[in-house]
């Protein structure tokens, strides 16, 4: 057992130090990686998934109804919360740490040409290698950043989705709405069927031209399905030729039914003649799924709420969030951001509705300073304390909380995965 834990703790420490991005060095690396595996990522079927925001829930989803289904499903993410193995899942579980110390040694024998490997391309390698060796019927994929020059751009998936397009990453990805579309965009694969959530019209034009180039069906949420939420909190899914009553996502968040739209036009799709799906299988995993990290509730009294909110439209919907589902609660917000978001906005969405506010910061090079995040804070209340370790600031956070107080965690998936560490001793009420 100490022998794979050292294993484990090694691999680990050298993937960690191999270069975190690489959108711009092109495919040829992770082809050649994939090669000296015998191209594992050609004996499973596979579902590629892309977007700004939606794309760890939709993917989750897809994978839970799959399973339900009765097929073995493998799922890769990113980035992971507290442990790597967190990002290749079988059947709805990470890996083993044996696994991991499989795929890593695998991996590094196979060979890479000139270049050394970023860290997603060697993770990536190693979560195509081990659905392969685990036997996968399906793999359901997210890319790390963009698509077309993703390391995960390497599969002929079954279908491409694209959740949604706003600014991000732009150093990477581009300036405009319309240049994030066309990398985005880039997962699109001759004659495979794309699904998309986007609505703005100069992304859907960019998604149209490379779809018909490409000889590609796309199928447009809005247009070619559409949700009805319903009362009773479920919600009626309007599809090409299925309607769909009485659905329910055991997701939280008025924009999770948006996601089990496009998760639903997806098995829509796969039914004609790639994967065979019933309904209630459909039910049964939207209902089952679970996502951590994403409006995630972690304790009842004080109610503890973990959500990344890592970008603009995220944190407006953590906002929304709050505003609508505890404004009648005193609500403290526990806080950091990486230095590449809009954080003035961001802020300015989560704000409104909190009373309080703790200022962290999470251990990447990439956070922002407190202090940077305090100017804004003080628009909105008094009431802000800096705690830079996130840890001491998550419990600080519960040990001042009374049992009907709220507590958000929010900003970065780092930021929630640290907390997720910290709260692991708390005998919680849930």
């Amino acid at each position: 057992m100490t022998a794979i834990k050292n294993s484990y703790n090694n691999c680990l420490e050298a993937m960690f130090g191999l270069r975190r991005f690489g959108i711009i060095l092109g495919l040829e690396t992770i082809r050649k990686m994939l090669e000296g595996l015998g191209n594992p990522q050609e004996h499973f079927k596979s579902i590629h998934i892309a977007g700004t925001n939606g794309k760890g829930s939709v993917a989750s989803a897809l994978a839970s109804i799959l399973h339900a289904a009765g097929y073995k499903v493998g799922l890769y993410t990113s980035p992971h919360l507290v442990k790597f193995n967190e990002r290749i899942c079988v059947n709805n579980h990470p890996i083993s740490d044996e696994d991991v110390v499989t795929a890593y040694e695998a991996v590094k024998n196979a060979g890479y040409g000139d270049r050394e490997p970023t860290f997603f391309e060697y993770a990536t390698a190693m979560g195509f290698y081990e659905f392969a060796r685990q036997n996968v019927d399906w793999a359901v994929i997210e890319t790390g950043m963009g698509g077309r020059m993703d390391a995960t751009n390497v599969v002929k998936p079954a279908i491409s989705v694209i959740t949604n397009i706003s600014l991000e990453h732009r150093s990477y990805l581009g300036d405009s709405l319309a240049q994030i579309a066309g990398e985005k965009g880039g997962i699109i694969k001759h004659g495979v069927p794309v699904v998309t959530g986007a609505r703005q019209k100069n992304v859907i034009s960019v998604f149209e031209e490379i779809a018909e180039k490409k000889s590609a069906p796309l199928y447009r949420f809005g247009d070619d399905f559409r949700v009805r939420r319903d009362k009773s909190g479920t919600f009626t899914y309007f599809g090409f030729e299925n309607t769909w009553r009485a659905m329910r996502t055991g997701l939280w968040g008025n924009h999770q039914v948006d996601n089990a739209a496009l998760v639903l036009a997806t098995c829509e799709i796969l039914n004609k003649g790639k994967a065979d799906i019933p309904l209630q299988s459909m039910k049964d995993g939207l209902e089952q799924n679970r996502w951590p990290g994403r409006l995630e509730v972690v304790s009842a009294s004080p109610f503890v709420l973990l959500d990344g909110a890592h970008n603009l439209v995220a944190a407006q919907n953590l906002g929304n969030f709050l505003s609508d589902e505890l404004g009648n609660r005193n609500i403290t917000l526990v806080v950091g951001i990486l230095d590449d978001k809009p954080y003035e906005a961001m802020l300015k969405s989560l704000l409104p509705a909190c009373q309080k506010v703790i200022l962290t910061r999470p251990v990447i090079g990439r956070a922002l300073p407190p202090e940077t995040l305090q100017p804004v804070a003080k628009e909105f209340t008094e009431d802000i304390k800096i705690i830079p370790n996130v840890e001491d600031a998550v419990k600080y956070a519960i040990d001042t909380a009374g049992p009907d107080d709220a507590i958000c965690i929010a900003g970065s998936l780092y930021v929630v995965g640290e907390a997720k560490t910290a709260i692991k001793n708390y005998d919680f009420q849930t």
